[in-house]
């Protein structure tokens, strides 16, 4: 009996541990189970999300898209616009309006930059790539179309004795202003009452580094201030002009604060000049403040009558200079201009200033950034067939300005 008692309780404990090593590899097997289904469900849930974080980003880049399409879309129409309105408020459809003066309708044209500040424009440098570029070209401006077509992204019409402006096109931009420059640079030498008789003698420091221009003027060439400031302004002599700041007295950094200063007394707020010649593209101004030195610079005779001096010789010993002017509009017996200067270098694209009597009336004419050898004679033509043919049909002053908000 006791045997097989003792060989029930053995059997029994057997199975009991049997039983619970089932149960413990059973309870094992359903844990890994469970961890294995978590591990999925935690895979998915990641899956999930980052699906979602994709179709965000896809809407995301879509709205952007369809917003830059939106605003092309924009941008185009108001394009479109302008175009339309250039040809029904053109040049041969001025309105008379209640005065008895006789003007021009006046236009007033803008690019989606000069909404910015005119700082804003200033001391940008080309990007890498565009050396050929101009500032204007950079900047988007000659984008702007105009009623008039005109070639120069930058344009400012104003009546001389008024101020009234008759036609703005980014007239607040403010560009580099290549040989303009030496408009200042004859307004201060005039106003500062050097003898013009007393002799100046180029020298290496007249040598043009910045842009390697060439002259005629070769180092050692003696000629009076007076021949030297004639040909700054008729034909534009970076040589003659440097040694005008150079032996201004003080120097030429001198010479530049005078220009500088001059600058601020004229009111011309976004203009900055480094040198005297213009070569320098730091030399920057605006539309509007070039008017205003156009108009300061005009009550000087002499700066007048040499600017628009068609042509001139220079005895140098047995051999003579001829030079002329770089304005052909100066040779044409359909302008009568009092004033005038050009401009050129790569950074400021061909630069015009002028004050010349249209239609009876006395207009200032700046044309900055033309794209062309000649577009920037050819915007002045354009200027003043426009204003002719207008005040022919009677067009008057007193026209509400008509703003072209254009790309």
């Amino acid at each position: 009996m006791v045997p097989a008692q003792a060989a029930r309780a053995e059997a029994t404990k057997s199975s009991t541990k049997a039983s619970a090593k089932k149960s413990s590899s059973n309870s094992s097997a359903a844990k890994k189970a469970s961890s294995g289904k978590e591990r999925v469900a935690k895979t998915s849930a990641r899956k999930k999300a980052a699906s979602n974080q994709v179709a965000r980003s896809s809407a995301k880049k879509s709205t952007r898209s369809e917003s830059r399409a939106e605003r092309l879309a924009c941008v185009r129409a108001e394009a479109r616009q302008a175009k339309v309105a250039k040809r029904s408020s053109g040049i041969r459809h001025a309105v008379a309006s209640g005065s008895d003066r006789r003007a021009v309708r006046p236009l007033v044209v803008r690019s989606h930059l000069s909404s910015q500040s005119a700082n804003s424009f200033s001391g940008l440098a080309p990007a890498p790539g565009a050396a050929r570029a101009s500032y204007g070209q950079l900047y988007g401006l000659h984008q702007t179309p105009d009623p008039l077509e005109l070639k120069s992204s930058v344009a400012l019409v104003m009546d001389q004795d008024t101020n009234e402006v008759v036609f703005a096109k980014n007239s607040e931009a403010i560009l580099p202003i290549a040989s303009l420059t030496k408009l200042m640079t004859a307004l201060v030498m005039v106003e500062a009452h050097l003898p013009y008789d007393e002799a100046v003698t180029i020298t290496h420091d007249d040598v043009d580094t910045e842009k390697n221009s060439s002259s005629r003027l070769a180092v050692g060439t003696t000629l009076t201030r007076g021949e030297l400031l004639h040909l700054a302004l008729m034909s534009s002599e970076n040589r003659a002009a440097h040694a005008l700041g150079r032996t201004y007295p003080g120097g030429l950094g001198a010479f530049v604060r005078v220009m500088n200063a001059k600058a601020r007394s004229l009111g011309m707020i976004d203009t900055r000049y480094v040198d005297p010649t213009g070569l320098n593209s730091g030399n920057q101004s605006s539309a509007k403040d070039l008017a205003s030195l156009v108009k300061a610079a005009y009550q000087h005779p002499l700066i007048r009558d040499l600017s628009v001096s068609p042509e001139h010789a220079v005895n140098l010993g047995n051999r003579q200079l001829q030079y002329r002017n770089t304005n052909s509009l100066v040779r044409n017996p359909a302008w009568d201009i009092g004033l005038q200067k050009t401009g050129y270098i790569v950074e400021a694209g061909r630069c015009l200033v002028m004050q010349a009597r249209m239609a009876g009336r006395k207009f200032i004419m700046v044309f900055l950034d033309s794209s062309g050898k000649y577009s920037r004679q050819a915007d002045a033509e354009r200027v003043r067939r426009w204003i002719e043919e207008a005040s022919m049909k009677g067009a008057v002053g007193s026209v509400t300005l008509t703003t072209l908000n254009a790309s």
